[in-house]
Formats: C-alpha cells, sequence, structure tokens
C-alpha cells in the first residue's frame, strides 16, 4: 500500500463525509495533481512537516559560507531545509521549528556577531518558547587567541538545552582554520538529522553522501589570485608617527567581482628574520621536512607560508608548556593565562622556556595555519575597474625587548614591491551595502583607516550620479600628517558630492577630541538626517571607538528624539533591523 497507516485512516475520515459529487471532484484534483512535478522521493512526509532549519550568524562571510554547504549536503540526502539568517529569522518562526542546526561566529569579547544580536537577546530572554521535541546541533566559529573563544555558540547551546531542546551531535568548536573542524563535523550532524528524520517517518536509516559546496568565484582562500601592485604611497606627512600606506593592486584577468564595503583577503608571509630566530631559538634544522595541509615542505617554508608564528593561544600554550615540561606554564589559567599571553609572541615563549631534542614536525603540529588578513575595498569598481586600493595602517611596535611587525601590514609594505605580487581574494561583506535608493542620505563614521570602505562609497556614488546626501565623520590624531586622502574629500566637498564632513584630530589640541564628541556637537542635524530616512555606516575598531559612537548616537536620539536610555536603543535596533545601521569594525 503507497500510503503510510495515519495518511490512510486521513483519507478514510475524510471520503466519510464526502457527497458523490464532492467526491468526483477530489478524484479529478487528485489527478491533476498527480501530473505535476513532485518533490524528490527521498524527501520523506516528515521532512516537509519539520524542515531542517539551519540558522546562521556571520560577520565575516564564514558561518554564511558554511551554512550555504550545509543547506547543499542536506537537500542531496533528502531533507527538506530552510536555510536563513539569524538577522532574518524572527521570534515567532521559533515556535514552528523542529529540527535546527545553528552555525554562529562570536565577535570581539565573546559578544554575537552584529546581524545576530536580536535573535541572541531574543533567546536568551525571557520571552523565548520552551523548545521540547526541538532537535538541534550547534556549530561555533571563532579565535582561539581570545579569551572567550566561541562564546556565542556555547552560549546558544547550553540556552537550546536549557529550554527543553534536544542535543542530536555533540557542539563543536572551531578555530581560525575552521573547514578542518567544520567540514566533517557537518557530514556527521547532518547524517544525525538524516537518521531521525527517516527513523520518524519509518524508513531505514542512511548515511549522508559526502558533498562539497560549489566555487562561486575561481579564486578564493585557498587559490588567491597573485595580484600586482601598481602602487605604494605612504599617506601621512613627514613628523606623523604613524605609517598608513594607499596600495593599488591590479586585479586584471583575475574574474574576481566586488562591492562597495567588500574586502580583500591578503594572503601574507611571515617576517624572514622571524622564521630565523624560531628555528635557531629552538635548535631545529631549517631544511627539515614538515607537514603543510596536504603537501610536505621545509620547515623554513612551512613556517614562512604555512603556519601563523606571533599570536599565542590557548592551545599552544598548553601543548609548549607539555613539551617544555615547563611547571610555570602549566599553572596558568583563566585570567593569569591572558595576562601572560598580553604583549607575547611564540618567540618568546620558546625563548623563555627552551626545550632541547623537540622535533620539527612535533612543533609545527602545536600551530595554527597562517590566515588571511581582511582590507577594506577602498576603491569603487565602477570608477576603478579591474584595480583594488587599499589602505594599510603597518604596524611596528617595540615589546619586552623585541621588535614587532604586523603580519600582514608589514608583508605589503616590506616585503612587496611595485610590481611585484600579493596572492589576494574578495570577502564579501552583504551587512556593509550601500542603500539600493540613490536617493538616500548616508552618514558615514570612519576614523583612521576606517575610512576606506568610505572613500569606495562616495567614489560609487559619484560614478552612478546618486543624489543622496553624504555626511563624512573622519578622525586621526593629527591635521598636517594624518588627514588621510585630504585633496580627495575637498575636491569632493567643492562639487558637492560630499555633502558634509566633520574632522576630529585628537592631538592637535590639550583635551582629546574623537569623532564621537563631532557627533554629539551635531546632535540636532545628525537626529534630523536620521529621521529624514539616513543609513549610518560605523568602520574602524570594534573595541573603544565602535562603543563609544554607539553611545554617543544613543545620546544623540534620546535628546533629540526625547526617548529614555532603553527607548533610545531601540530606535538603533530598529535601524540595525532596517539595514540603516551597518557596522564593519574589528
Amino acid at each position: 500500500m503507497p500510503l503510510t497507516p495515519d495518511h490512510a485512516r486521513l483519507l478514510n475520515s475524510l471520503l466519510a463525509t464526502l457527497t458523490a459529487e464532492e467526491a468526483l471532484w477530489i478524484s479529478g484534483y487528485l489527478a491533476g495533481f498527480a501530473s505535476q512535478p513532485r518533490l524528490p522521493q527521498a524527501a520523506t512526509s516528515a521532512d516537509i512537516d519539520a524542515p531542517l532549519v539551519i540558522l546562521y550568524g556571520s560577520e565575516t562571510g564564514h558561518a554564511e559560507g558554511l551554512a550555504r554547504r550545509a543547506e547543499e549536503l542536506a537537500q542531496a540526502g533528502g531533507l527538506a531545509v530552510r536555510r536563513v539568517a539569524m538577522a532574518d529569522f524572527r521570534p515567532q518562526d521559533m515556535r514552528a521549528v523542529r529540527r535546527l542546526l545553528v552555525l554562529t561566529s562570536t565577535h570581539g569579547e565573546g559578544d554575537p556577531p552584529e546581524p545576530a544580536v536580536d535573535f541572541y537577546e531574543f533567546l536568551q530572554g525571557r520571552k523565548a518558547p520552551r523548545l521540547e521535541g526541538v532537535k538541534f546541533a550547534v556549530l561555533g566559529l571563532g579565535d582561539s587567541s581570545y579569551e572567550h573563544f566561541c562564546q556565542t555558540a556555547k552560549d546558544i547551546d547550553h540556552r537550546l538545552e536549557e529550554l527543553g531542546a534536544e542535543r542530536i551531535h555533540a557542539r563543536a568548536e572551531c578555530d581560525v582554520d575552521f573547514e578542518r573542524t567544520a567540514v566533517p563535523w557537518l557530514d556527521a550532524a547532518l547524517t544525525a538529522f538524516a537518521r531521525e528524520s527517516r527513523a520518524g517517518a519509518g524508513a531505514p536509516a542512511a548515511e549522508l553522501a559526502p558533498q562539497h559546496a560549489a566555487t562561486l568565484q575561481l579564486f578564493d582562500q585557498n587559490r588567491p589570485f597573485p595580484a600586482t601592485i601598481l602602487d605604494s604611497l605612504v599617506l601621512n606627512g613627514r613628523g606623523s608617527d604613524k605609517e598608513t600606506r594607499h596600495i593599488e593592486l591590479s586585479l586584471a584577468g583575475s574574474g574576481l567581482a566586488w562591492e562597495p564595503g567588500d574586502s580583500l583577503g591578503v594572503v601574507p608571509e611571515n617576517d624572514p628574520a622571524l622564521v630565523a630566530d624560531i628555528i635557531s631559538a629552538l635548535e631545529l634544522k631549517a631544511d627539515e621536512p614538515v607537514p603543510v595541509g596536504a603537501e610536505v615542505v621545509p620547515l623554513v617554508q612551512a613556517l614562512t607560508r604555512g603556519y601563523e608564528i606571533t599570536t599565542l593561544s590557548r592551545a599552544f600554550i598548553e601543548r609548549y608548556a607539555a613539551a617544555a615540561d615547563a611547571e610555570k606554564l602549566r599553572a596558568l589559567n583563566g585570567t593569569d593565562l591572558w595576562g601572560y599571553m598580553a604583549g607575547r609572541q611564540i618567540l618568546d615563549v620558546v625563548t623563555e622556556f627552551p626545550v632541547r631534542g623537540l622535533g620539527s614536525r612535533d612543533f609545527v603540529a602545536m600551530l595554527r595555519p597562517l590566515q588571511p588578513r581582511l582590507y577594506s575595498v577602498a576603491s569603487s569598481p565602477a570608477a576603478y575597474p579591474e584595480e583594488a586600493h587599499l589602505t594599510v595602517a603597518v604596524v611596528r611596535y617595540e615589546s619586552r625587548g623585541r621588535t614587532r611587525r604586523g603580519v600582514a601590514s608589514t608583508f605589503l609594505a616590506d616585503s612587496r614591491g611595485i610590481d611585484q605580487s600579493v596572492p589576494v581574494y574578495v570577502s564579501s561583506n552583504k551587512n556593509f551595502r550601500l542603500p539600493a535608493d540613490p536617493t538616500t542620505p548616508i552618514i558615514m563614521i570612519g576614523p583612521g583607516t576606517g575610512v576606506a570602505p568610505f572613500r569606495s562609497f562616495v567614489q560609487q556614488r559619484e560614478v552612478s550620479a546618486a543624489t543622496g546626501r553624504n555626511w563624512l565623520f573622519f578622525g586621526a590624531r593629527r591635521f598636517r600628517t594624518d588627514f588621510l586622502y585630504q585633496t580627495e574629500w575637498q575636491r569632493w566637498l567643492k562639487d558637492g558630492r560630499l555633502t558634509r564632513m566633520d574632522v576630529a584630530f585628537s592631538r592637535e589640541q590639550g583635551e582629546r577630541i574623537y569623532v564621537q564628541h563631532r557627533l554629539l556637537e551635531c546632535s540636532r542635524e545628525i537626529y534630523a538626517w536620521l529621521e529624514d530616512g539616513a543609513c549610518v555606516y560605523v568602520c574602524g575598531d570594534g573595541e573603544r571607538m565602535a562603543k563609544d559612537v554607539q553611545a554617543a548616537l544613543a545620546d544623540v536620539v534620546a535628546s533629540e528624539g526625547g526617548k529614555n536610555g532603553e527607548q533610545a536603543q531601540e530606535y538603533l535596533r530598529e535601524l540595525q533591523r532596517q539595514r540603516r545601521y551597518q557596522r564593519d569594525v574589528y
């Protein structure tokens, strides 16, 4: 019999109530229905009634990419799927969920990614519904060099269980080399969902065949494009204590596509001098073969191109402490551990706790893969086809008696010159986009190199002849030496493309003045722009600047809109929901 017992009972109950005429109509309707394209046979009735909801919270796009991969894999295994961003997930939708796969990154010091804040706060709040009968699994993406590693995923996983949901597969926490953990975890978690689904439908359990998402562009993080450096200029004036580079790259022939607001991922190499110091400190052989992914290369090449050799992580400390038999390192935990790691790098640890006889393979097994660095594209593809401009703050400083150098920034500034190539790829940022309506006014807040995407924004609006007003807030240390792209902003002000520009130079007077102070000084005008539909964009330091700007905007809304503190914050949250308040902070 082709019907399940439950379906047969339902059909018989319906037939018992029909007249002859109604039964005839039903038979014709079903005949027509049967001739229409049907769902794949593997999609059972249980799948249709309760699809797997793949819910993702993404800041840089990694969680979103994994969500797409999970969707393809689940569909290939016959599961009905609904993939949705946390920003688009309505609280009332939670009551209908029966199967839930959560993929989320953690931003900053344990915070949810920007687009996921509303969902996270709803789930943690008193209005979250009971979830008995819900099956779930959670995957976290993070960086173990931060104290609150994968904290958002931990919080969501714990809260789902607290609300009565049943964990169908154990939570996984992925470090910066997330694919190594995420891909097999997805296979296992989705297989568990498929088994549960088929068991509920009375069908035999089956394994999901491993699938891999299609690549949308020819070049990506694993296959970067060799972009040629066309120009590299120091933007700061003589006497500045900053070094900021404007770097122009040729992407001709790459086929890479991007929009204003996107970033360029730079795949750097480590400083050769630092590589040599680590090899010397550990008394290793530079030419000894070691693994890097699926390859085997000489140690010096592996430490130059394959592994992270600057930033400390908790995992490295633990592994090296065991190898060095260092009781002091083993005893570090909590606040003491993070206090020890502050200002230190791997070279400091291996020098302070020398170990003899450590093999090269054992050492690289303690390290994380070298990760790309993301830079906001500072040019519009409409204004500069097949080029991408970057605004790079070159990092050099002294700590614990050693000179420190930013991995990617000094790679771009020192190791690569004009006509040399840099491996790059496009990192899309859908959460930092110009408004679709070209008449919409925009307010841009970008101190320091945070101004980079706004150069792209204004270029794009100039080329497209957008009529919306443009207001820029820029901050730096000194007017004479640190006013990045000064002549361009002045030209745009003169021709009316830039409606208004307010600047804050913190070291020009005794009192420190920052962009948030300028916002408060322009309180009435800012609120008028917001009420007129303006979009607000913030780019730059997420640890202090973005929080201070958020507080200033809340003060503006409270004072000019006659609202209390909570109402002002809700006003800003509503702007975020409408995509009218977007932040690209790091």
